[in-house]
């Protein structure tokens, strides 16, 4: 749970900070009168919406490298950094993608891709992970990380992110504008008052939470493709049944939250799973059987 909240906090941190910037400038704001200027708003919070979201997007891999100290195989140095490396090429190869690069890092189980390009991802794995699994596990693990590249989910990921934060934005600044008006209807409108500012403040908090939800609910959905598609690549969704049930009896490790709804992460039940972004992996099993079946 902590993770989940974590999560949502540092998109609403981001998504508030560069409002309160821009407001503070002068941008997005609305003018004196009574009129709203919808297209100006629009623009607005596109800005506001999809720079975070894309920037982000944009340096995932130096930055999963450097926060995570993940070291790039150039050149196997054992057997199993040299078998890695030549899963990861055959996995690329019948997924149709170009070969991402290939990184070990010191930590608890867990695996993760990341990066802009499908023809220029990464997929890291760290030493826990292949300490705890057997090579055909170990296998199923990066044949979901290669059908997340496959898929396109680091970019479709972000482009939700940015389309729900832009709604965000824009709700919130026209409640806020008419909150505003209402609080001030008998007197000329100069521009935006403190009832505006509060409202808008309350408003992307409230909006955003309720944004996270589709987002979350997106990433959930995608967890159960890459387990499909890893099923696909390796011909048999035994593997995968065999690595998500391993997984269920470890704590995954800890990545940072900038990217961590890209690795693996224990899914959880009640109110909290509909922030979760990942599914319990006792339903990802489910899931796969009834393919298998």
């Amino acid at each position: 749970m902590k993770r989940i909240v974590l999560f949502i906090a540092t998109n609403l941190a981001v998504m508030l900070v560069l409002s309160i910037v821009l407001s503070l400038l002068g941008i997005g704001r609305p003018g004196s009168g009574s009129t709203l200027q919808l297209g100006s708003l629009l623009a607005f919070s596109l800005v506001v919406g999809f720079t975070g979201a894309i920037f982000s997007l944009l340096i995932s891999k130096p930055m999963a490298k450097w926060s995570t100290g993940a070291r790039v195989i150039d050149n196997p140095s054992n057997s199993t950094e040299l078998w890695l490396v030549n899963t990861v090429k055959a996995l690329s190869e019948r997924a149709g993608i170009g070969m991402p690069q290939v990184a070990v890092y010191e930590g608890e189980p867990n695996a993760f891709a990341t990066g802009a390009f499908k023809n220029s991802a990464l997929v890291a794995v760290s030493t826990g992970l292949l300490q705890s699994m057997n090579r055909d596990e170990v296998e199923a693990v990066l044949g979901h990380e290669v059908a997340h590249i496959a898929n396109g989910d680091m970019v479709t990921m972000t482009l939700i992110q940015g389309v729900t934060n832009t709604f965000v934005v824009f709700l919130a600044r026209i409640v806020g504008f008419f909150v505003d008006s209402m609080l001030n209807k008998n007197e000329e409108r100069r521009g935006p008052g403190i009832g505006y500012m509060i409202t808008v403040f309350v408003c992307e908090i409230v909006f955003g939470l309720l944004a996270s939800l589709i987002v979350a609910w997106f990433s959930r959905q995608r967890e159960f493709r890459a387990d499909a598609g890893s099923a696909k690549l390796l011909g048999s969704t035994v593997p995968m049944q065999h690595a998500l049930a391993r997984l269920n009896g470890v704590e995954p490790g800890a990545l940072p939250q900038s990217f961590a709804a890209s690795g693996i992460s224990a899914g959880r039940g009640g109110w909290g799973a509909l922030f979760s972004t990942h599914p319990p992996f006792e339903e990802r099993i489910a899931a796969l059987r009834s393919v298998q079946s």
